[in-house]
């Protein structure tokens, strides 16, 4: 999964629009659009989208016997 699609799924689980999301993030649309059509995004970047979404960003690696790294 790209980090495009994880963010349009996000979007669509909260029934908000890009615009909507670019607002909350203090951006334009156009702005975030043109983010989104690079697919750059800084770990922080990933953390403040979540925020906004009303989520939380996490990354790591999860073995089978539960530890996380």
């Amino acid at each position: 999964m790209t980090v495009q699609q994880l963010i349009k799924m996000a979007l669509a689980y909260q029934g908000m629009t890009e615009a909507d999301l670019a607002r909350k993030l203090g951006t334009t649309p156009n702005a975030f659009n043109n983010k989104m059509q690079r697919g750059k995004f800084s770990v922080e970047d990933l953390k403040e989208i979540a925020g906004a979404l009303g989520g939380e960003y996490y990354f790591g690696i999860r073995f089978p016997d539960g530890r996380e790294i």
